[in-house]
């Protein structure tokens, strides 16, 4: 098999380490090495930052927010074209389903397109202030140089969320790819000289957390950090930040409720949990992990929902027959093993599946366990894999209360046919998004993010382009008079 070598785009060109070392990506579907890449050094850092500033005062700072949107919105077209390259190239770096790899990159060009459009209508406002002869307005501006941090799953996406407000508001921006899947991202920047945009605009550099994530989270040419990833990196970039004063946004793991009444349309709620859990691998930081059942439903449903997941075909995440892949890296897999173990001694009930699958080492069924306490920890534990633990519930204030008790807040699932109800409960759970009779839709024009330990600030819509700006006020006397001696009575 032939090894990929990859190198790192900075300033518009594709380089090695400074000191040129590499380290390895794994295939999950086969365990093999199939590329290598650099891993950056402090050095290749401050390059690719300096890189960064130098194209804010060049030919990205001058041109008009109408010329970005364009350079956008040609990104978005490549990115759509190349779907099945880069679809192919995700799913050979983590494992998972090139259905939804290719997917994405198709899909996720509209938040290019949106933001793109969004460029030239970011405005400030004119003030009625309570001065005579002052005329006040506000006006925004770029912050700067961005850094956003990307993990490895969903890498087009969220990629895209952070780079289409960032360039659109004026900025610039340095990717780190995740050393878990790099090449995905590398990819996605080979089309950045394609769509006209000038150099040192966008940078991605590849490496593991130190060197390569402290210095750019704490380096003093960053105005704002956009994290995706797990808490104890999250408490590590806030504390990065303290070097530079950058503003910090989160967006963190989930242990998200998916709760079902029992009115609701058991069909679509089995198959609206089923994608939420075993979608992806249960590689979602929205996965719905708890599921919470009227105790009036839950046979039926559980029954049905067993039945799919024994049925779910495992296999090599290419195939166009397979419907769940493996997952991507030995660290989830154990952790998924030893979390099993211990909900069983807690006495938990595993209902299907709980061990690896027969299609390779990375591979594990679908599982579903049952959970008589809700102080049991993988209850509360944030798995990154295809296991749901499942409790049943009496009343609407019960099951509030369960999915509430959680340290998690980022995303929450309703099922039920009482529209009084979806409203009460959605304004009742604490969570940044919540899904009502469906499950896991997005869009460009809503933004998410979580709440508590899921993180803060949001992504996507509106919003998150202002997040990229800055606002400053003008002040101007209109009057031809001269200003006032201060020092001389009136």
């Amino acid at each position: 098999m032939t090894i990929q070598t990859y190198s790192m785009l900075i300033n518009g060109k594709w380089v090695q380490a400074s000191d040129g070392r590499r380290f390895e990506s794994f295939n999950p579907a086969t365990g093999e090495v199939w590329s290598t890449v650099p891993e950056a050094t402090e050095q290749d850092v401050n390059d690719a930052v300096a890189a960064a500033k130098n194209a804010l005062q060049g030919e990205w700072g001058v041109m008009t927010p109408t010329q970005r949107g364009k350079c956008l919105h040609r990104l978005g077209d490549l990115l759509a074209g190349n779907s099945e390259h880069l679809g192919r190239i995700e799913t050979q770096d983590t494992g998972k389903m090139f259905k939804e790899t290719a997917w994405q990159s198709t899909y996720i060009a509209e938040y290019l397109h949106f933001f793109g459009g969004a460029a030239d209508k970011i405005h400030g406002e004119t003030l009625p202030i309570d001065k005579p002869d002052m005329f006040v307005f506000t006006d925004r501006e770029p912050l700067g140089v961005i850094a956003a941090v990307i993990p490895w799953n969903s890498q087009m996406f969220l990629s895209a969320t952070k780079v289409g407000p960032a360039l659109a508001a004026g900025n610039t921006i340095v990717l780190k790819a995740s050393e878990h899947a790099s090449a995905p991202l590398l990819e996605f920047g080979k089309l950045v000289e394609e769509a006209g945009i000038p150099d040192g605009v966008i940078n991605i550099i590849t490496g593991h957390g130190d060197p390569c994530g402290r210095a750019l989270t704490s380096h003093p040419g960053i105005a704002r950090i956009a994290f995706t990833g797990g808490p104890m990196s999250a408490k590590n970039i806030i504390h990065n930040s303290a070097e530079n004063f950058a503003e910090v946004s989160l967006e963190l793991g989930g242990k998200s409720p998916f709760i079902v009444f029992d009115d609701a349309n058991i069909e679509s709620a089995v198959n609206g949990s089923v994608a939420g859990i075993f979608g992806a691998s249960g590689q979602s930081c929205v996965a719905g992990s708890r599921l919470y059942l009227h105790e009036a439903i839950a046979d039926e449903f559980l029954e049905k929902m067993i039945t799919i997941a024994r049925n779910i075909k495992i296999g090599d995440p290419q195939a166009d027959e397979t419907e769940m892949g493996p997952l991507c890296t030995k660290g989830q897999i154990e952790h998924i093993e030893n979390q099993i173990a211990l909900a069983q001694q807690q006495g938990g009930e595993v209902l299907t599946g709980g061990k690896r699958s027969g299609a390779g080492e990375l591979y594990f069924e679908p599982t579903i366990i049952q959970c008589p306490r809700q102080d049991m920890t993988i209850v509360d534990t944030e798995l990154f894999g295809p296991v749901l633990s499942v409790q049943r519930f009496k009343t609407e204030d019960e099951v509030v209360a369960l999915a509430n008790d959680t340290k998690h807040g980022l995303a929450a699932g309703i099922f039920t046919r009482d529209s009084a109800r979806s409203i009460r409960m959605s304004k009742r759970i604490q969570a940044g998004i919540i899904w009502v009779n469906t499950y896991r839709v997005i869009s460009p024009i809503a933004e998410f993010g979580g709440m508590k330990t899921s993180g803060y600030g949001r992504e996507a819509g509106l919003q998150a382009l202002y997040d990229y700006t800055r606002p400053k006020t003008v002040w101007m006397n209109l009057s031809d008079e001269p200003i006032a001696n201060p020092f001389k009575p009136r």
